[in-house]
């Protein structure tokens, strides 16, 4: 993105807006079908999309039957095309329409591509259903027996013909759209299938398609899937409700899918005009298809079929100047569902896999016990949770979890009585070690000023004892024969906030280190919410999600009796640095589109979507906060942490947007920069316009 563009416009970072249209239409009036369609046309240029998607022989209606034999319907199709086209004329808007054509002596059923007055191509249909309800072979041709590649519609000759066209901007590339008709994408291998091979980005899909009980959820199948093994998005579009009801009945689905995830959709049985608007993110699309490689792999593999598509080239005039942010919602806590009943099946299935995992190791390794520092702290309890779990499935007595406490310089009474509260509750064996001694005595080897009565709270005075507690941990699992239990998570570990070797970084295996700082919060309160354990653990529970973060080593407290060590003061809000972990690691996007995407999620407070989340905690956040913290994320995640990441411990693999393991998702050297990361959050404005 060029210093000098509009920032806080999408088409600036890799979106386009596009719609699709259902209009009201009458049963072979293609006059009154035309000026429903063109209204459509203007308002998708008025929301500033680029690209609109009608129904299959939307200018006619699909249920003409041999009516299509008609000549007066024919060439009164094709002068409500020359009404498109001329509506077409002022706007910055590619226009896909329905329409029989007439080519030599053959019916072709066919999607015209329209832009600024002229036909840009014309893909017939490839596959013609012939069975239940559907007899389209009796009035259409398909698409193979076309022995033409150009025709001449509407005085305008040359026009490309054929069912393999490829549509690409000549200035925006990754903009490539391929359209296909309804039964195309109920065959076995649809023809998107090879166009996106070929490059094909968006997927559009005139369809007609009848409603009966169901079938609007096996579309959802349909598409959905298309759309995820595609890498692609995938637009469709159903029939209205004014097509013939002489034996069927029409509900006027609209969708639009993106790599498998719908993104926007349409109220069924609709009756009126209607438009349905998403913001695809082509970025996305582009990413996945270069880290996926098996899509490369296909490429090799049908490169014949491949060979076979002809590229259009067009160009068209994005609205990237002016504010327009994204309309599609982007979820504020990415690794959590903001679907309430997902998220309940998300976090059981997430307990499961971490339970799973830990019931494995100790299996193989034969060992009966565990070892676990509780520090009053979320993940701490998170993962005394895990181990309680897993020590029930290996029906072993919880007592033989071995769970310390060990208070330092700066543990608050209250978090250390919520720790002593959280073991006897969850009823393993409960120990208490006090590490001061133990930290005077490696402060006074290092002849620290803390030991001479001076208050120097530097790394070496808080690193003294988280070493302390690891190193107690450690020995306490060799004298009891047990393992010790790592408790840090992703959130700590994107932004190296552990300490190495002898340190919270290290364990014999790290339960919680592909889960974000938000994920564990909402993990702590479904179980509490969900009383997995007893009515005293779920208001324990609550009290330490209450309580402020902080690794509780430097002293201070305040007049609420929170510590005053606030570790989100130092590294950034959880909640705005696990956002720019998403999509930095899942998608590899910009720093300056993250901080787009931040700032549309971020800038308003928080609304009803997540009830459970108290109302002191839905903050909202300005462009220069955005800024300033992603500034923080990006230089501790690629310059200074990588180190501490290339040695974790083994843990499981818990969501696709989330691992470290050297072994597994990310591999990276661990002196590398973090120059041109930095470069980019320059381009980011400082306040909003």
């Amino acid at each position: 993105m060029q210093a000098n563009t509009e920032f806080f416009n999408l088409y600036n970072h890799g979106f386009v807006r596009v719609a699709i249209g259902v209009p009201d239409i009458r049963v072979a009036d293609p006059e009154f079908n035309v000026s429903t369609t063109i209204s459509l046309m203007k308002q998708a240029a008025e929301q500033r999309a680029v690209l609109v998607l009608f129904p299959e022989l939307g200018l006619t209606a699909y249920s003409c039957e041999d009516l299509f034999h008609q000549q007066a319907l024919l060439e009164s199709a094709t002068d409500a095309l020359h009404k498109v086209l001329t509506a077409s004329k002022p706007l910055d808007l590619i226009t896909i329409v329905g329409l029989p054509v007439q080519v030599d002596h053959l019916l072709f059923n066919c999607a015209v591509i329209a832009h600024r007055g002229r036909i840009v191509g014309v893909v017939p249909k490839t596959f013609l259903p012939n069975y239940r309800e559907f007899y389209e072979l009796r009035q259409f041709t398909p698409a193979s027996v076309a022995n033409r590649s150009t025709i001449t519609l509407c005085g305008q000759s040359g026009i490309p013909f054929g069912e393999k066209l490829l549509f690409r901007a000549q200035n925006k590339p990754q903009f490539s759209f391929f359209a296909e008709i309804c039964e195309d994408l109920w065959v076995p291998i649809p023809p998107s299938s090879h166009a996106a091979l070929a490059g094909a980005t968006l997927l559009l899909n005139l369809s007609a398609s009848n409603i009966t009980i169901g079938k609007h959820e096996y579309r959802h199948n349909l598409v959905a899937n298309q759309s995820a093994r595609c890498l692609a998005a995938y637009l469709y579009t159903t029939a209205g409700t004014g097509e013939s009801t002489t034996d069927l009945a029409w509900d006027g689905h609209a969708m639009i899918y993106e790599n498998g995830t719908l993104i926007a959709e349409s109220t069924r049985f609709h009756y009126g005009s209607y438009l349905t608007l998403a913001d695809l993110d082509l970025d996305r699309l582009k990413q996945e298809r270069m880290r996926q490689n098996s899509f490369s792999q296909s490429v090799q593999h049908f490169r014949e079929e491949i060979r076979q598509f002809r590229e259009i080239s067009f160009e068209i005039n994005f609205p990237n100047t002016g504010q327009l942010l994204c309309q599609r919602q982007y979820d504020r806590f990415p690794y959590v569902p903001s679907d309430p009943a997902l998220r309940d099946d998300h976090c059981d299935e997430i307990l499961n896999i971490q339970t799973q995992g830990l019931v494995k190791r100790l299996k193989h390794t034969g060992i009966q016990k565990i070892v676990i520092g509780i520090s009053g702290g979320l993940d701490s309890t998170h993962a005394l949770i895990v181990a309680a779990r897993a020590m029930d499935v290996l029906q072993l007595p919880r007592k033989q979890i071995l769970a310390y406490t060990m208070p330092g310089f700066a543990t608050s009474d209250y978090t250390l009585a919520n720790g002593k509260a959280l073991m006897q509750v969850v009823g393993c064996t409960a120990y208490e070690i006090d590490i001061r001694p133990s930290c005077e005595q490696m402060l006074r080897d290092l002849n620290h000023p803390f030991i001479h009565g001076e208050p120097v709270y530097d790394v070496t005075f808080e690193n003294v004892q988280a070493g302390e507690r690891t190193n107690h941990l450690f020995r306490f699992a060799n004298y009891h024969n047990a393992l010790v239990l790592g408790t840090g998570d992703l959130s700590e570990l994107a932004l190296g906030w552990c300490t190495y070797g002898v340190g919270d970084q290290m364990s014999h295996y790290a339960i919680n280190a592909s889960i974000p700082k938000t994920l564990i919060q909402f993990l702590i309160r479904w179980v509490a919410d969900t009383r997995q354990f007893n009515h005293d653990a779920s208001r324990i529970l609550h009290a330490i999600l209450n309580t402020e973060i902080s690794p509780e080593l430097i002293s201070g407290r305040t007049d609420s009796d929170q510590p005053a060590q606030r570790t989100e003061a130092i590294i950034g809000p959880y909640e705005l640095q696990d956002f720019n972990l998403y999509y930095t690691t899942r998608f590899g996007y910009l720093p300056t589109k993250i901080a787009f995407l931040a700032y549309c999620s971020w800038h308003d407070r928080m609304q009803g979507c997540w009830p459970n989340i108290p109302e002191s905690r839905r903050h909202k956040y300005t462009i220069g906060e955005i800024k300033h913290w992603l500034q923080v994320f990006v230089y501790w995640f690629f310059q200074t942490s990588q180190f501490k990441r290339n040695c974790i411990p083994n843990s499981p693999k818990v969501g696709s947007g989330g691992s470290f393991s050297p072994r597994g998702d990310y591999r990276a050297p661990s002196d590398s920069e973090a120059t041109v990361w930095l470069e980019y959050i320059k381009r980011i404005p400082d306040t909003t316009p």
